[in-house]
């Protein structure tokens, strides 16, 4: 089924919810429904400034940026970038090297 539903290209999150409801024997519902929950989960986390670590997979975490000087690239005015945060995904070394594995796979 989950090569039916990529085909090369790439999984959105409706494909995932029905990847799920399939593997865990669901219905379509109750899998987005699982699905949502767990991104709401996530980003409510993140938002109170915690991180998310799936063990073997990937860290999400939350990472201040400080405040700086640009430049204005049409002027070359200087112009202050203000602070702000943003989120970050590294990931775990089981996740790179599964990665790293499919991208040459062994013949």
């Amino acid at each position: 089924m989950l090569s039916e539903i990529l085909k090369g290209e790439y999984m959105n999150k409706k494909d995932f919810a029905k990847e799920l409801a399939v593997k865990a024997d669901l219905s379509q519902k109750d899998a987005t429904a699982i699905l949502n929950d767990i991104l709401d989960m996530i980003q409510s986390l993140l938002e109170k400034g915690e991180d998310v670590d799936f063990a073997g997979f990937g860290k999400f975490e939350v990472k201040e940026r400080a405040a700086r000087t640009g430049l204005n690239p049409r002027t070359k005015e200087p112009v202050e970038i203000p602070a702000k945060k943003r989120v970050v995904f590294s990931a775990k070394k089981a996740l790179k090297e599964a990665v790293e594995g499919s991208a040459n796979p062994q013949e």
